[in-house]
């Protein structure tokens, strides 16, 4: 069934329509919650509160965007509101598997084990740059560059003009950048 099914039946009480949709987005939901809370009892504590508003206020949703927008916004709004009750987030070894940037994103260059270790070292000091960066920062910048979402698709998840969301990836670009290049100075 498509979202807009779903969601029609979901506001009538559709229990099962509702169990569809939390489905469909669980994970997506987990990852994005994950890659900014950095903590997995935290990232599933925002999941089940994500579903939990998703459920109170299934029938505020109007269609204007698409529900992974929605949702989006839903988990930044809950993940901001962690940050300030605790003031920080964990920071995740990035010798772990859970490292935000897993082989993926970086350059096949096995071949050439100098490379790799170049490859490791700057996993390592992005993934560690982008946990000093200010969750409303942190936010805008997975929104764009590691989920890809849109200007305007992050603008909608976020309640954020597309102004504020190009000046904050603008700010987040240039702190990463920073550390970046501070890093290898040292």
């Amino acid at each position: 069934m498509e979202d807009k099914e779903l969601i029609e039946l979901a506001k009538t009480g559709d229990r099962k329509a509702l169990a569809d949709l939390v489905r469909k987005y669980e994970t997506t939901v987990y990852n994005f919650s994950y890659k900014i809370c950095r903590d997995r009892e935290k990232a599933e504590n925002t999941m089940q509160e994500t579903f939990l508003s998703m459920v109170k206020s299934i029938n505020q949703f109007e269609g204007d965007s698409k529900l992974s927008t929605w949702l989006y916004r839903i988990v930044s709004n809950h993940c901001l509101m962690l940050a300030r009750y605790t003031n920080k987030f964990q920071f995740v070894d990035v010798e772990t598997e859970d490292s935000l940037f897993d082989d993926r994103f970086v350059v096949d260059s096995t071949k050439i084990p100098a490379k790799q270790f170049e490859n490791e070292e700057l996993k390592g000091i992005l993934d560690s740059a982008i946990q000093k960066l200010a969750p409303e920062y942190r936010i805008v910048f997975m929104l764009r560059d590691v989920e890809q979402l849109s200007t305007e698709e992050t603008a909608a998840a976020t309640g954020l003009t597309v102004a504020a969301v190009k000046s904050r990836l603008h700010r987040a670009r240039a702190f990463l950048r920073n550390e970046i290049e501070t890093a290898f100075r040292n």
